[in-house]
């Protein structure tokens, strides 16, 4: 095990390079001036209209000392390496929208979306995975039938539209105000009682998990669904049923396990699925995650942002892959990731 997780790491490094590469060319090919954009301009590389004569030579003026400042003023492929160099040593640059040290910016966006990621994977397991061996059992029931229903009708549902109307319908006075629709706390959370602050967080946590969490419980219930019905007729449950064994027992201890392969293979993108599906989720309901700083990084052409982020983003998909074929070990022991 060891020597195969050696083996994948060290993998993931020229993978992980080759993920930079064609990020970097793409957003410094992409139309548009960070520099500009930073300053007060429309960053679209048209210039900035600062009055014409002297105003114009002082502004260009600006812009290039800017630029050096950046490093911006050097060739493409001398950033690169400078960029990568510094992100070896966990310097991921400048940003051009803050003027301050990504890191500053990033981490404390990072920490707020994972922890509502990790809420929400957490709850569509939790749920998912009782909803689909219920729903195989039950084939072919009324109950099994209004409950694929309701979660085709979830899974066809977009985020954003519920989004909007729980914010509406939920978080209106002038209908039902029980959540709060904006950020992740209240002013003054700090010095609020701790079960006054804790009820606050719950008020204000409850509408993004749900609707970062619908959409993947109910794919998720399909998937563990037919991976259930796909081992339920297999040879070996027959017998387990034929030696007079309880149903509880053969579903938990001879089905369940076999029919968690589909299901685990899931998990290596459904994290940063998740991650680039809360963009929409952290703008409407203004929460300074990962997703709305991507966001507003594209609109800056902050470089160096959405580098950090495009390889923060690459680096889950690369430890959600491993960790897919290291719980593929633990469901299936005749699996040897060695072999």
């Amino acid at each position: 095990m060891i020597t195969y997780l050696v083996k994948r790491f060290l993998l993931m490094i020229p993978t992980l390079i080759g993920i930079t590469l064609l990020v970097f060319a793409v957003s410094h090919a992409a139309p548009g001036d960070p520099v500009q954009a930073s300053m007060g301009g429309s960053g679209m590389g048209g210039g900035m209209d600062s009055g014409g004569g002297k105003n114009d030579l002082d502004m260009q003026e600006q812009l290039e000392r800017r630029r050096k400042e950046l490093g911006l003023d050097k060739p493409i492929p001398v950033q690169y390496v400078s960029w990568v160099a510094g992100m070896a040593v966990g310097d991921f640059g400048k940003s051009t929208k803050y003027n301050a040290p990504v890191r500053e910016k990033l981490l404390p966006a990072l920490w707020i979306t994972a922890k509502l990621n990790l809420i929400s994977i957490i709850l569509i397991y939790i749920i998912a995975i009782p909803l689909g061996i219920h729903a195989a059992v039950r084939r072919g029931k009324a109950d099994e039938r209004a409950a694929g229903v309701g979660l085709f009708a979830l899974y066809s549902a977009p985020s954003f539209w519920v989004a909007t109307l729980l914010l509406f319908y939920l978080c209106n006075p002038e209908w039902f105000y029980l959540f709060e629709g904006s950020g992740l706390e209240s002013e003054g959370h700090d010095s609020m009682p701790y079960l006054d602050a804790k009820w606050d967080e719950l008020r204000h946590y409850v509408l993004p998990v749900l609707c970062m969490t619908y959409g993947g419980l109910a794919g998720l219930s399909r998937f563990a669904r037919a991976g259930m019905l796909e081992i339920i007729r297999a040879d070996y449950i027959r017998t387990a049923r034929a030696k007079g064994l309880s149903e509880r027992v053969v579903i938990l201890k001879h089905a369940l396990r076999n029919s968690m392969i589909p299901i685990v293979t899931l998990m290596a993108g459904l994290l940063p699925s998740m991650i680039g599906g809360s963009v929409i989720i952290e703008f409407i309901f203004n929460i300074n995650g990962m997703g709305l700083l991507g966001f507003e990084a594209l609109l800056s052409r902050d470089y160096n942002m959405i580098m950090a982020i495009a390889t923060l983003s690459a680096v889950l998909v690369l430890l959600g892959m491993l960790m897919s074929d290291v719980l593929y070990t633990l469901v299936d022991p005749r699996i040897s990731l060695e072999g």
